[in-house]
């Protein structure tokens, strides 16, 4: 086996430039955003489609596609919330539960339901 040479090493640059931003697109407003924005000028990162989904929720009323929140509700009181993930919403019906002694279903597009109830 011979040494390794110094063109071994070399980081050959590719021919043309590779464009992986994300998109995110709404059928509801029929239209479609690359997140350059939320990666380049936010500088968030993984987060950039979860923030972005929010900030479009906000501001519509409704999330774009391919993006189902997970749904907990007070089964006593009108309290209730949409989160992204899973632990913020189990978090959020954790707490809740804790706090009025009230039952609180979990619901996602993907799982069955779920209870969380007083401890």
């Amino acid at each position: 086996m011979s040494p390794p040479r110094d063109d071994d090493f070399r980081t050959h640059s590719p021919t043309a430039p590779v464009d992986d931003t994300p998109t995110v697109s709404c059928s509801r407003c029929g239209e479609e955003w690359d997140l350059s924005y939320e990666l380049d000028e936010l500088q968030l990162g993984n987060q950039s489609v979860e923030q972005f989904a929010l900030d479009h929720r906000r501001h519509t009323g409704h999330f774009p596609d391919d993006v189902s929140p997970w749904v907990v509700s007070c089964r006593r009181c009108p309290d209730g919330e949409q989160f992204l993930s899973e632990a913020s919403a189990r978090r959020w019906a954790r707490a809740h539960a804790r706090h009025t002694r009230h039952e609180v279903s979990m619901d996602h597009a993907d799982d069955d339901g779920v209870v969380i109830t007083p401890e």
